[in-house]
């Protein structure tokens, strides 16, 4: 096929992928059941590490991938959404899937998916749960050692949720996406716990007392061993099996931090993967790699000090360009905002901040506030997708919890070159609110 050819049916796997986003978000499990079972059951074949939670699931998924292919291990990696490219999502070590091969798996699919929509009992399926699909049928395919397998949302209905892991991971339990997931802590971790398998090991660094009352209660009922993996300085519940990481130096490239497990002890351990947030991300990657160990993987600490030094993961805390200092981190809640205001002024310096911000208009929005207070101008933008919400809704918003400059400019590249201008040599510009603004800016950044 020539080159122009197989760009063409590249772009039209996608634009058919994409098509599915007409059909939103529909938590269950009964279509994808179907699909699969179509397929063969692919996903029967693989062996999964299953990460859920709230924040921090890609951070955790690209930590623990890493140290498992620096030991030896063939490892898949499946996350959302992507930065870059869509192929960014389904890669085995460190190697996104081909664009012919995504190809021949659409058109695999395709018909399988036409006849579950035909099923009224069924009706169409989402995109996610077609992407998910496409994966799995890859991974087996290739029959890694291991998929890390990223959650999509919520858990106990979301498409990744018809596999059976040796470890599950629930990072933490904060409200967001609550129209689909509950409006209480105790509602959404009902729906992350539903990760949980029966006799199965989990992880968790949920710090909410409620939360931590619901995973405990669904991992006692389904005989499932619990394990705690926090920051250094919180408690888990009293009896807990807990495993603890505390930073021990900042310094420009990442952190140095020290773990301390339920079988391991490490000092000085670097990861290149800046943030305070990243110290409870590295500490539950190690406990699930603990729990792994115990199920016949082996993880020489040579190998786990060099994947956790080699973990490559964009869009949190990612510095682009020094002068200006470009930075973008794909907060999109307020857990996650609030870790991105503490975080910004423990690892840079500048004289003035230039906040580029686009969000959905499904978020709350109230996680402007802790990172408001350390811009000097806001410029408000969206990203070129249906659910992002409008920069003048955004900017009426925030004109009440604002008193410095508002800039309104719709179009991601204009609102960074913008940015970059105000910012001057000894400034910064901070790129946030989605990954999809995210996505927008950083393919752009290098033109401007």
């Amino acid at each position: 096929m020539k080159q122009h050819e197989a760009e063409a049916a590249y772009q039209r796997a996608l634009d058919w992928i994409h098509s599915r986003g007409r059909f939103g978000i529909k938590p269950g499990l009964q279509r994808m059941e179907a699909l699969l079972a179509l397929l063969g059951n692919p996903h029967r074949q693989l062996r999964y590490l299953h990460i859920g939670g709230t924040n921090g699931k890609g951070s955790v998924a690209a930590i623990t991938a890493a140290v498992l292919q620096a030991s030896g291990y063939s490892t898949a990696l499946f996350t959302s959404p992507y930065i870059l490219s869509f192929t960014n999502r389904m890669s085995i070590d460190g190697r996104d899937i081909d664009g012919s091969e995504l190809v021949q798996l659409v058109e695999q699919l395709r018909p399988l998916v036409e006849k579950i929509a035909e099923d009224e009992r069924l009706g169409p399926m989402t995109e996610f749960e077609v992407v998910t699909a496409l994966a799995f049928a890859y991974f087996a395919r290739k029959q890694p050692d291991m998929v890390v397998l990223e959650v999509g949302l919520g858990g106990r209905l979301d498409a990744t949720n018809v596999v059976t892991p040796l470890v599950s991971v629930i990072t933490n339990v904060t409200l967001d996406h609550t129209q689909v997931l509950g409006e209480t802590i105790r509602d959404v971790a009902r729906e992350k716990a539903g990760i949980i398998k029966t006799g199965v090991p989990v992880v968790t660094g949920a710090l909410e007392p409620e939360a931590q009352q619901v995973i405990a209660g669904t991992a006692r009922d389904r005989r499932a061993p619990l394990f705690y993996a926090l920051p250094s300085g919180e408690s888990a519940p009293p009896g807990a099996k807990c495993a603890f990481a505390a930073r021990r130096e900042i310094i420009p490239e990442g952190q140095l931090l020290d773990y301390e497990g339920y079988n391991w002890s490490f000092r000085g351990l670097f990861i290149p993967l800046r943030g305070r947030y990243q110290v409870g991300n590295t500490a539950l990657a190690l406990a699930a790699l603990e729990q792994l160990a115990a199920c016949g993987f082996s993880f020489p600490e040579e190998k786990l000090r060099q994947g956790l030094a080699g973990t490559s993961w964009p869009a949190r805390l990612e510095v682009l360009r020094r002068k200006p200092l470009l930075i973008m981190d794909g907060a999109h809640n307020p857990a996650a905002m609030r870790e991105l205001a503490l975080s910004l002024p423990e690892y840079f310096h500048y004289r003035r901040l230039i906040l580029v911000l686009g969000v959905m208009a499904d978020k709350d929005l109230s996680m402007v506030d802790f990172i408001l207070p350390l811009a000097d101008v806001a410029i408000l933008t969206r990203p070129d997708l249906a659910r992002a919400a409008d920069p003048e809704m955004l900017a009426a918003f925030i004109k009440e919890r604002f008193s410095r400059e508002i800039i309104v400019e719709p179009k991601v590249d204009r609102a960074l070159a913008a940015a970059l201008a105000l910012a001057g040599d000894d400034g910064a510009v901070l790129v946030t609110g989605s990954l999809y603004t995210v996505s927008e800016a950083r393919a752009c950044w290098q033109n401007l």
